[in-house]
C-alpha cells in the first residue's frame, strides 16, 4: 500500500479555532480556547485519516519573501488579537508533545511548505492529504494530493475543485490573480469575481490568455481588465505557493523526519493540568498507567463514539444529500442606494415568495438598538444591502431611513411573504422599534440547526463552515475588537455591503438545507413549535416586566447589613480581620491557622488546598468560619446580582425589565434567560426568595403564576411504563408519600416526614442518575444505607430500572436518545474509554429524554396560551418563563377566567400523548413570590 502523508496547516486551524471555540481559560487567566479547539480538530484528524507521515505547519512570524516583492502583501490584516497571541505561542509545543512534527520555516509561509512537502510526497509515489481551510491550496490538488476540511468534511479532489471554483487546479493561480485577494490585500481585477473568472478562463485558458486578448473584453471590466494589465503578474507571483523551499535544516532525514511519534504523555499531563484540560489529564494518566495507547488516535474509543454521532446525524432522513449545500456559480451583492434601485427592490418584493433577511445595528441590546442597514437575499448568491445609518465618510450615498422604512414596512409587515434569516427574534425587535411588526416568519437556519445538531454551535459563522464548507467575513475583521473596535457605521459601504448581504444569503441558504436534512419529527418540531416559541418569546421580551425599585433598594440595604455582621463573625472566629474573598488569605486562616485538616480535599493547579464552593461546603459541618464564608458568598451575589443590578437594567422608555430568552443553548430545549438572568434568582433561601417580591404588576392587575407540578416525575412515569408510579400518579397521590411507603414497608397514612422527605430526594435524584454515593451525600447516611434504599427502591418500580437499562443500550447503540416529541440528545461521550465520563454520559442519557420532554412541554404550553390570550382579545400577558413555570400579568377583571383556563390549556398540550394527567398548580399576588 502507498504511504500517507498528512500535512495540516496549522496557521489557518488557530484562527478558525478562535472564531469558532467559546472563550476558555486556564486557571492563571492564560485564554485557551483557541488552542482546545485546535487540538481536537487534530486528533479527530488522526481518527479520520491513516497515515504513518505527518506534519504541522505554522506561519513564522515576521515579513516573508512576498514583502520583498510587494511592500503592501497583507497591509490590511488586522494585527493578531491579543487573546489569540499566547496561545499561538504555546500551541507547536503542545502539538509537538501529541506526537506531530511540527515545522515553523523563517521567510517563507506555511503555505509554501506544505506545498514543498506535498510535491516531495508526490515525487516519492505517496498519497498527501492537505488540512486547511485556504482557498488557495487548491492549486496543489493533484492524483495523488487532496485538500480536507475538518469543519465541513469537504474533500477535493481534481472533479471537486472543477466543481466548487469552475476552473481545474493548474488554473487555480490564474484564477485567484484575476480576482485578487482583499484579505492578502493582493491586487486583482477590480470588480472580477468568481464568474467572471472562470468566463475568461474557459475562453482563453490561462492568465497570460487572458492578458492577451484584454482588448477584445468590451464594456466596464475590459476596462478594468487593461488597467490591471501592469501588476497582474505580480499578483500572479503572490498567489502561487512555492514548491521549492529548502527544508534540509529542518528535515535532516528528509520525509523520514516526518514519521508519527508517540505522544509523551508525562509532559502532555503536566501541560493538560496547568491548562486544566480534565478529560484529556485524566487520559494521559490512564496512558501514563498503561504505557500504551494514543490519545489522539484511532484507537481513541470516545472520539469514534463522537463520529459515530456526527455520521448518524450527517445520514438522516435526506441520504443521498451531499454533505454541504451546492455553492452559487457567481455572487450579486448590490448596495441599495439610489432611488432606481430601490424602486427595483421594491419590484421585486413584491413578486417574491420568500427573503433572507437581516439587519445591522448599533447594539446587541435589542430594545435600544438602531438601524445602521438591512440585507436581503432573494436566492443563493443573489443579495442586496440598503445602508441606513453609517456615517457619510463610509457611506456618502444613502437613501432617507424613514422614507425607505415606510415603503418597506408593507412587505415587512406582509405575512405572506416569507422572511427566513438567523435569530430572527432579534430582527424582530429591531423592526418594531420602528413600529414594524415583521410578519411572515417561515424560517431560521439558528433554530434549524438546533433541531438537527443540539449539541453543536449554531452561530452562522460555524454553520457556514458547516453545511457551506464556506468562511465568513467576521464583525471583528472588519470593526475590530476590544477598545479599538470602530461602529458598523463607520465601515466602508463595499465592505459592509458584501458582510450585510452574505449574512442574508448564508442564513437563506442554510436554512433550507437544514430543512431538507430533517425527518418528520424534526420537520414538525421545528415548524410547530421551535419558530411558534420564538414568536412568544419575542412577544414576552417585548412586554417586559414591572419592578419595584424601593423593593430592591430596601433589601440591598438589609444584604450590606447582613454582610457587614458576617464578616464580622468570620474575623472574630478568624482571630484577625482579612479579605473573605481571597483565596490566599482565606487558605492561610483556614489550613495554617487553625489548622484545619486537607486530606481528601480538592487541590488547585499550583499544589494548594482550594477553598471553593465544594470544599467549603465539605468542610462546613464540622467547623463554623467555612459556613460563614458560604454565607457570605451567597449573599454578596444576591446583591450585586440581583438588588443591585435589576434597577440599573430597567428601561427608560418602557419603566421595565427585559429580559433575553436564549432558545438554541441547551441541548435539553430548555430556555435560557440573560440581561438579567430571571431563571437564575435561588429561591432555596429565604433572600432568594424576597428579591421575587420586586417582581409586580401595575395597578389594576396581579401576578398569576402557573407551575408544572413533579412534570418529570410524571415524565418518569409515562416513560418507563411502571405500573406502580402510572397508577399513583392517575389517582392523584402524594407520590413521594407513596414511595416512602413502598420504601419502608409501611402504610401510606404511616409514613412520617423523614421517610418522605428521604423518597423524594431518591425520586428526583434518581431522575438525575444519582448513585449510591449521591444518594448517601444527599441523605447524609452511609454508603450502605444508600445502596438497599435504591435496591428497595427499584425492587417495587421495576419499570424504571428497567428504562434506566433500556436507554443506556440506546444510547449506547445510536449514539442519541430522544424526547416523546422527537428531539435528538446528541451524548458523545457514550464510549468513552475515561469510566467518569461515560458514567456522565449514562446519567446524562437517563435524564435528558426527561428533562428535554418537559422542555418541550412547557414550550406547547407558551404557544397554546399566548394563542388563546390572543383569541379571546385578552388584556393578561405572558411576561416570563423560568424552567417549569409561566408568568402572567393579568388584569383583575380577567383573574377569574385565566386562573380557570390556565391550568386547563397547561394540562391539556400532550393529550393522548402521556399515560399519566399533567398538573399545573396556579397561584396569584401582588407580586411574584405572593403568587408562586
Amino acid at each position: 500500500m502507498s504511504q500517507t502523508l498528512l500535512l495540516v496547516d496549522g496557521s489557518s486551524y488557530l484562527y478558525r479555532a478562535f472564531h469558532a471555540m467559546a472563550p476558555l481559560t486556564a486557571p492563571d487567566g492564560t485564554p485557551t480556547g483557541a488552542m482546545y479547539g485546535v487540538l481536537n480538530m487534530l486528533r479527530r484528524l488522526r481518527a479520520d485519516y491513516v497515515h504513518d507521515y505527518c506534519a504541522v505547519v505554522f506561519d513564522a512570524k515576521g515579513k516573508n519573501f512576498r514583502h520583498q516583492m510587494f511592500p503592501d502583501y497583507k497591509a490590511t490584516r488586522p494585527p493578531m488579537p491579543d487573546e489569540l497571541r499566547p496561545q499561538a505561542e504555546m500551541l507547536p509545543e503542545m502539538v509537538r508533545l501529541m506526537g506531530w512534527p511540527v515545522l515553523v520555516v523563517p521567510d517563507v509561509e506555511a503555505d509554501d511548505v506544505i506545498g514543498t512537502l506535498a510535491k516531495q510526497g508526490e515525487a516519492a509515489g505517496w498519497n498527501v492529504v492537505v488540512s486547511t481551510g485556504d482557498k488557495d491550496m487548491a492549486q496543489l490538488v493533484s492524483e495523488h494530493v487532496t485538500l480536507v476540511n475538518t469543519m465541513s468534511n469537504e474533500k477535493l479532489d481534481i472533479e471537486g475543485v472543477k466543481a466548487k471554483f469552475g476552473v481545474r487546479p493548474d488554473q487555480i493561480i490564474d484564477y485567484l490573480a484575476l480576482m485578487g485577494d482583499k484579505v492578502d490585500n493582493v491586487p486583482g481585477v477590480e470588480k472580477c469575481g468568481p464568474k467572471t473568472a472562470v468566463k475568461w478562463l474557459e475562453q482563453y485558458g490561462t492568465l497570460q490568455g487572458v492578458m492577451e486578448h484584454a482588448g477584445e473584453i468590451k464594456g466596464k471590466v475590459g476596462e478594468n481588465l487593461q488597467a490591471a494589465l501592469e501588476q497582474l503578474p505580480l499578483s500572479y507571483q503572490l498567489v502561487t505557493i512555492k514548491t521549492d523551499v529548502d527544508l534540509h535544516t529542518e528535515l535532516s532525514d528528509g520525509l523520514e523526519s516526518l514519521r508519527r511519534s508517540t505522544p509523551k504523555w508525562s509532559q502532555l499531563a503536566v501541560e493538560f493540568k496547568r491548562l486544566n484540560f480534565r478529560t484529556w489529564l485524566k487520559e494521559a494518566e490512564e496512558r501514563i498507567n498503561e504505557g500504551n495507547g494514543d490519545l489522539f488516535g484511532a484507537a481513541h474509543i470516545g472520539e469514534q463514539a463522537a463520529l459515530a454521532a456526527e455520521q448518524s446525524l450527517s445520514e438522516n432522513v435526506s441520504d443521498g444529500l451531499p454533505q454541504t449545500a451546492p455553492a452559487p456559480a457567481v455572487l450579486n451583492y448590490q448596495a441599495v442606494t439610489t432611488e432606481a434601485k430601490f424602486s427595483a427592490l421594491l419590484d421585486r418584493l413584491s413578486q417574491a415568495e420568500a427573503i433572507g433577511i437581516d439587519t445591522e445595528t448599533t447594539s446587541l441590546n435589542p430594545m435600544e438598538a438602531r438601524l445602521v442597514g438591512i440585507s436581503m437575499a432573494f436566492a443563493a448568491g443573489d443579495a442586496v444591502y440598503i445602508p441606513l445609518g453609517h456615517t457619510p465618510t463610509a457611506a456618502p450615498e444613502q437613501l432617507d431611513l424613514n422614507e425607505v422604512l415606510g415603503r418597506l414596512k408593507p412587505h415587512l409587515e406582509n405575512a405572506e411573504l416569507k422572511k427566513i434569516g438567523q435569530n430572527l427574534k432579534y430582527d424582530q425587535h429591531i423592526f418594531a422599534n420602528y413600529d414594524i411588526a415583521l410578519n411572515g416568519i417561515a424560517g431560521d437556519a439558528m433554530l434549524a440547526s438546533y433541531i438537527l445538531e443540539s449539541h453543536l454551535g449554531h452561530g452562522l459563522d460555524e454553520l457556514a463552515e458547516r453545511w457551506l464548507g464556506l468562511p465568513t467575513i467576521t464583525y471583528e475583521s472588519l470593526c475590530g475588537k476590544g477598545a479599538k473596535q470602530i461602529s458598523f457605521a463607520d465601515v466602508a459601504l463595499e465592505q459592509a455591503t458584501e458582510y450585510a448581504a452574505q449574512d442574508a444569503d448564508f442564513a437563506l441558504r442554510i436554512e433550507s438545507w437544514l430543512k431538507a436534512r430533517m425527518d418528520a419529527k424534526q420537520l414538525e418540531m421545528y415548524q410547530n413549535m421551535e419558530l411558534p416559541v420564538a414568536q412568544v418569546l419575542f412577544e414576552m421580551e417585548r412586554n417586559g416586566v414591572l419592578i419595584d425599585k424601593n423593593e430592591l433598594a430596601r433589601q440591598s440595604h438589609e444584604l450590606g447589613s447582613e454582610l457587614l455582621q458576617l464578616e464580622q463573625q468570620a474575623y472574630q472566629i478568624a482571630g484577625q480581620p482579612f479579605n473573605l474573598n481571597s483565596p490566599k488569605q482565606l487558605q492561610e486562616i483556614l489550613f495554617d491557622k487553625m489548622g484545619i485538616p486537607t486530606k481528601g480535599l480538592k487541590k488547585t493547579a499550583s499544589g494548594g488546598v482550594s477553598t471553593n464552593e465544594a470544599v467549603l461546603e465539605q468542610l462546613a459541618p464540622d467547623y463554623p468560619l467555612p459556613n460563614i464564608i458560604l454565607q457570605n458568598r451567597s449573599l454578596a451575589k444576591l446583591k450585586s446580582t440581583y438588588t443591585d443590578k435589576l434597577p440599573e437594567m430597567i428601561n427608560a422608555r418602557t419603566g421595565r425589565v427585559h429580559t433575553t430568552y436564549a432558545q438554541a443553548v441547551a441541548i435539553t430545549g430548555r430556555l435560557a434567560s440573560s440581561n438579567p438572568n430571571l431563571q437564575n434568582i435561588p429561591i432555596r433561601t429565604p433572600e432568594g426568595r424576597k428579591v421575587r417580591r420586586a417582581f409586580t404588576a401595575p395597578s389594576g392587575s396581579l401576578i398569576v403564576s402557573a407551575d408544572y407540578s413533579q412534570i418529570e416525575l410524571r415524565i418518569m412515569a409515562h416513560l418507563s411504563g411502571d405500573k406502580t408510579l402510572l397508577e399513583a400518579f392517575k389517582n392523584g397521590e402524594d407520590v413521594h408519600r407513596r414511595t416512602a411507603a413502598e420504601v419502608f414497608g409501611v402504610p401510606p397514612e404511616n409514613v412520617n416526614a423523614d421517610q418522605r422527605r428521604y423518597a423524594k430526594t431518591i425520586n428526583f435524584g434518581l431522575i438525575y442518575g444519582m448513585g449510591q454515593y449521591g444518594l448517601a451525600k444527599s441523605l447524609g447516611i452511609d454508603n450502605v444505607s444508600a445502596k438497599n434504599f435504591i435496591d428497595r427502591y427499584f425492587a417495587r418500580y421495576p419499570g424504571v430500572a428497567d428504562y434506566m437499562q433500556r436507554t443506556k443500550e440506546q444510547a449506547a447503540a445510536q449514539g442519541y436518545v430522544e424526547t416523546l416529541f422527537g428531539r435528538r440528545l446528541y451524548l458523545p461521550d457514550i464510549h468513552s474509554k475515561n469510566g467518569n465520563a461515560r458514567a456522565g454520559a449514562e446519567r446524562a442519557a437517563i435524564n435528558a429524554p426527561m428533562q428535554g420532554t418537559a422542555s418541550d412541554l412547557i414550550k406547547r404550553a407558551m404557544i397554546a396560551v399566548r394563542n388563546w390570550l390572543i383569541s379571546d382579545g385578552l388584556q393578561s400577558k405572558l411576561v416570563m418563563q423560568v424552567h417549569d413555570e409561566l408568568v402572567l400579568e393579568v388584569a383583575e377583571s380577567e383573574l377569574d377566567l385565566v386562573k380557570q383556563k390556565l391550568p386547563e390549556i397547561m394540562a391539556g398540550v400532550a393529550e393522548g400523548q402521556l399515560d399519566v394527567p399533567l398538573v399545573a398548580e396556579v397561584g396569584q399576588g401582588e407580586n411574584w413570590e405572593a403568587a408562586h
